[in-house]
C-alpha cells in the first residue's frame, strides 16, 4: 500500500507511536516514508508536534508534513474556528497526501481524534480524505473494557463509506493486561472485522529512538512489515 490512513477510536490511544511504529518497521526494511499530519491542534507554533515525536522516534529519514497547526487541543474544526483561522479540508489532505506517494514507498496519514472528527465547517473528516485517496485505514485502539464498542462502531463507519479497514492495532498494550484486555485480543478482530496486526507496549513512545527503532518490528504483525503475532 503507498498510502495508509491511521486512524483511531479516539484521542490519545497511541496513533502517533503506532504511526512512528509503523514508519520504523518500513524505513528498516530500506522504503522511504513520509508523514502527513493534516492538522495539530494545541500545540504552540514552535513546539514539537506528532510529526516531530514521528519523525524523532523513527527516524529522521522520514518527511514530516504538517498541514496546519490550530492552538486549543480542540477537534480541528472548532479550533481553526475559535482562532479566525482556515481550517484544512479532505481535499487538501488528499492532494497533499496524493503528491507525497509520488514520491515515497509509503505514506502515513495520521488524524486527530477519531475517523468523524470535523475538519472543516461542510463536515469533513478523514474518512472523507480516505475516501478520496481510495486509501485503506489502520485503527488504532485502546486495550481494555469498553474497546470492542468503539473499534465496532468504527469499523461500522468504514463500511457504509465503501472504505476498507486494513486492520486493528492496540495503542497502548499494559506490562500486566487485565481480563477484558486478554480477552480483547480473541475479540477485537470480530468487532472490527479486520485482523489485529499489533500491540504497541504502554511507555513505547519514552524509549531511547534506538531502541524504539530495534523493537517495532516485533510489535507489528507482518501485513505491517513485522514479526508479532498473538
Amino acid at each position: 500500500m503507498a498510502i495508509l490512513v491511521v486512524s483511531g477510536t479516539g484521542t490519545e490511544i497511541g496513533k502517533t507511536i503506532t504511526t512512528a511504529a509503523v514508519a520504523a518497521v518500513a524505513l528498516a526494511a530500506g522504503r522511504s516514508v513520509a508523514v502527513l499530519k493534516p492538522a495539530q491542534t494545541g500545540v504552540a507554533p514552535g513546539e514539537p508536534g506528532d510529526v516531530f515525536e514521528v519523525r524523532r522516534l523513527a527516524g529522521e529519514a522520514v518527511t514530516g508534513v504538517e498541514l496546519a497547526r490550530f492552538p486549543e487541543p480542540l477537534a480541528p474544526n472548532t479550533s481553526a474556528r475559535r482562532a479566525g483561522m482556515t481550517p484544512v479540508g479532505p481535499e487538501e489532505v488528499a492532494e497533499a497526501a496524493a503528491k507525497l506517494a509520488t514520491e515515497h514507498d509509503l505514506v502515513l496519514v495520521e488524524g486527530a481524534g477519531g475517523l468523524l472528527v470535523r475538519f472543516d465547517d461542510e463536515g469533513g473528516t478523514l474518512a472523507d480524505a480516505a475516501r478520496l485517496l481510495g486509501a485503506p485505514v489502520l485503527v488504532v485502539t485502546p486495550a481494555g473494557l469498553g474497546t470492542l464498542n468503539s473499534t465496532a462502531l468504527t469499523a461500522e463507519a468504514l463500511r457504509t463509506r465503501d472504505l476498507e479497514c486494513a486492520g486493528v492495532v492496540v495503542g497502548s498494550w499494559p506490562a500486566e493486561p487485565d481480563l477484558a484486555s486478554r480477552c480483547n485480543l480473541a475479540d477485537l478482530p470480530e468487532a472490527a472485522g479486520a485482523p489485529l496486526l499489533g500491540t504497541v507496549p504502554e511507555g513505547a513512545g519514552r524509549l531511547a529512538p534506538a531502541d524504539f527503532r530495534t523493537r517495532a518490528a516485533g510489535w507489528l504483525a507482518p501485513a505491517l512489515g513485522g514479526v508479532w503475532s498473538i
